[in-house]
């Protein structure tokens, strides 16, 4: 997957913009910014483009701020 598109972990369901690659791990950041974490390769799957509007509303409700 390439830096700059969303994907899904698998492992979990959340949704992260794909930051970079390290070994056999892709980093993966909240749509909104925050904290990187790390999935296997095989547990990444590209996101569709409704699961990143939800994931990108969710952390807005979250932060409690309009656009």
């Amino acid at each position: 997957m390439r830096p700059g598109t969303y994907a899904v972990d698998v492992r979990s369901g959340r949704v992260g913009q794909v930051m970079g690659r390290e070994g056999g791990y892709v980093q993966l950041r909240p749509p909104g910014g925050g904290k990187e974490w790390d999935c296997p390769a095989e547990d990444v799957r590209p996101a569709p483009p409704g699961e990143v509007l939800r994931a990108k509303v969710r952390e807005i409700n979250a932060e409690g701020r309009l656009p």
